[in-house]
């Protein structure tokens, strides 16, 4: 017998030309998409990042803002603190770092003091992670209560699981949003990109972040982040679920439906689909052979909790 329909709770929507808020039950949520940084605020942020060359299309007025009125839990996705959660400086074990033969080369164009002008014999090459690879999976404000903390899931508890029969039911979206917060195209060598969605339906909201790699000829990487809450539960309880994929790029290429068509290789849909359905084993233990940390699947969980007065 098929479901009922699921009735929208009480909710409210504003909307301005950059912003879109949805207050409903405790939770009020607000995605900001704004335009590609200016030059001023594009110096302004370098400057918080240590002087690193940010990506070619920088979001970095947007976000998306979750606040529990009753509890006081405020969690963000913002591109400066994603962009924080790239490696800056020699990469090491871990790293997953990527080496390739012009990456010496596209480095040193991109920390010049213009990407157009060769850089000068004396001026030194500044380390960083050239593939903006991320593992930022959003962050509490400061604000939040101290009380609050990420805990390991029990496995064998399914409220600490994220429902897909639930989120693949044809509820009503009630609130939807695309936030990108950053883009490369490595040079034309590849795409590095970071884009947050999120949906609200009249039973729970969802949250995924996508960090999809691609360096052409080498790897393809993808980093999720999917967050679960489900308005029904008591105490409020909040799934976060990380999981990284990596695979060499012939492996990848491999799977496209005609031979002589490569777009799905631009596709991220298409790619972390081709990712996670490969065998773990592959995917999120051997990897492309970079021993990046970010492989494997983590899931935690957090209770929010009225703050003691």
């Amino acid at each position: 017998m098929a479901s009922a329909a699921v009735s929208p709770p009480h909710h409210t929507l504003k909307e301005s030309p950059n912003s879109r808020t949805i207050e409903i039950g405790e939770w009020i949520i607000t995605a900001q998409t704004n335009p590609i940084s200016n030059a001023g605020e594009l110096d302004a942020l370098q400057a918080k990042m240590g002087g690193i060359p940010l990506p070619e299309m920088t979001f970095g007025n947007n976000s998306l803002e979750l606040e529990h009125k009753s509890t006081g839990w405020k969690y963000a996705f913002t591109t400066e603190q994603a962009l924080k959660a790239v490696k800056n400086g020699d990469l090491e074990d871990g790293d997953g770092g990527v080496k390739v033969g012009y990456a010496e080369a596209w480095l040193k164009s991109r920390t010049g003091p213009s990407a157009e002008l060769p850089m000068p014999k004396t001026v030194p090459t500044k380390p960083y992670d050239w593939t903006y690879t991320t593992m930022y999976s959003g962050h509490n404000f400061p604000s939040s209560p101290n009380s609050l903390s990420w805990r390991v899931a029990d496995s064998d508890n399914p409220v600490h699981t994220i429902p897909l029969a639930e989120l693949t039911r044809q509820d009503p979206i009630l609130f939807y949003a695309e936030i990108p917060l950053y883009e490369d195209e490595l040079h034309d060598n590849g795409s590095s990109n970071l884009l947050v969605r999120i949906r609200v339906m009249p039973t729970c909201l969802f949250i995924l972040s996508r960090f999809v790699l691609r360096v052409d000829h080498v790897l393809f990487r993808a980093y999720d982040t999917r967050i679960y809450h489900s308005f029904a539960s008591s105490p409020p309880l909040v799934v976060r679920e990380t999981s990284g994929w990596e695979a060499p790029y012939e492996w990848v290429r491999r799977r496209v439906p005609k031979r002589d068509d490569l777009t799905p290789l631009t596709d991220v849909t298409w790619i972390t689909k081709i990712l996670t359905e490969m065998p773990a084993e592959v995917s999120q233990k051997t990897g492309a052979g970079t021993k990046w940390r970010g492989l494997g699947t983590r899931v935690e969980i957090s209770v929010l909790k009225i703050p003691s007065s």
